[in-house]
């Protein structure tokens, strides 16, 4: 935005070029860094106003915006100019505001959209648990209920319906984003079959089904998630022939063979939940079979703000963790596969090559 001095005075004959702008203080950064609520509820905010959607490829005025999107011009303006701070939108010279690629994330029409995330990660419970995170670290533990007086799902699906959809339609995007890039990753050299355990709606299992025209698979997680399975798997669906859908809790039991099993991003649990279930897997699986386990990690990872945050949150809410390379590793080891090679699916997942013993 263009600034005009109370007093100008003629501009110089000759200009110097601009100093370069030094990087910020310690005492700036950590002041930025106490007030990230800020960054995190402005974000919420222009996405569950959708200003993203209202602003097309053209720049606009915050009057222009506001009217799109039922909202006060001033106040959006201010929203407006401390996301563009960070990247999010971009203020032009004439006072009118632009796109950037961050901002066109938050479209939902964006293939490649995180306005469901940002939503999911800035959601009502989340503020109610955050200033307790000292406790959990004391602790050890959830502080969920402390909070909420109930458990997070049934906290969720019982008291915060809205909030559980927001859940349902985060996880959607970020698997069937990841699923694609899951289904490049592998070689299914001499697999017939292919089992996702915890699989969720089986965006991975159809991506992989959809790429390999002989496999078949097998989608198993709990009922009430497999009765919203991937349309491309169930009732008329062009991959229900190739498709079993197997309702039930993997870590009680996995009745189900294959060549290849999938797990991704189930392992957060508590290290018991997490042992019984690799457990179950080998109990299940033939020997010679191959175990694909796919994490985010809390190292060795360029994501790793967003999943150390991640980590702090699951320590909040439900007792969890994100591991980190050796606590997979011993976690694999101990329940009695064989590791392979450790390769990078993208910039937030890493994928464990594991092969059940003879």
């Amino acid at each position: 935005m263009t600034t005009v001095s109370p007093n100008p005075s003629p501009a110089p004959a000759h200009t110097s070029l601009p100093h370069p702008v030094a990087p910020p203080q310690p005492a700036m950064q950590l002041r930025e860094l106490v007030f990230g609520a800020a960054r995190a509820a402005a974000v919420r905010a222009a996405a569950r106003l959708r200003v993203a959607d209202a602003l097309g490829e053209a720049p606009a005025t915050a009057q222009e915006l506001a009217d799109l999107v039922k909202a006060e011009p001033v106040p959006l303006r201010r929203l407006l100019r401390a996301l563009a701070c960070y990247g999010i939108f971009a203020e032009t010279p004439d006072g009118r505001f632009a796109h950037t690629e961050m901002s066109r994330l938050l479209r939902e029409d964006d293939p490649h959209s995180l306005r469901d995330i940002s939503l999911w990660c800035t959601e009502p419970w989340t503020w109610g648990v955050w200033p307790r995170l000292d406790d959990a670290v004391r602790t050890g533990r959830s502080v969920f209920e402390d909070v909420y007086g109930k458990g997070f799902f049934d906290h969720l699906h019982q008291d915060a319906h809205e909030s559980a959809q927001v859940f349902n339609r985060a996880m959607t995007t970020s698997s069937v984003q990841s699923a694609l890039d899951v289904a490049e990753l592998l070689d299914l050299t001499g697999v017939s079959s292919v089992a996702d355990i915890g699989g969720g709606q089986g965006h991975v299992v159809a991506s992989l089904l959809e790429k390999h025209p002989s496999l078949h698979g097998t989608l198993m997680d709990l009922p009430g998630v497999v009765a919203r399975a991937d349309a491309r798997l169930r009732d008329q669906g062009p991959l229900v022939e190739r498709t079993r859908i197997v309702a039930g809790d993997c870590r009680e039991a996995i009745p189900v063979r294959a060549d290849l099993y999938i797990i991704k991003n189930i392992l957060e649990w508590d290290d018991d939940s997490t042992r019984r279930t690799l457990r179950n897997i080998v109990a299940a699986a033939r020997p010679g079979a191959r175990v694909v386990i796919i994490e985010n990690l809390v190292d060795d990872t360029p994501s790793m703000r967003f999943t150390t945050a991640m980590d702090l949150l699951l320590l909040l809410n439900v007792g969890g963790a994100k591991h980190t390379r050796e606590s997979l590793v011993t976690r694999i080891s101990d329940a009695g596969l064989l590791i392979g090679d450790v390769v990078p699916v993208n910039a937030y997942l890493h994928a464990f090559e594991c092969v059940v013993p003879d």
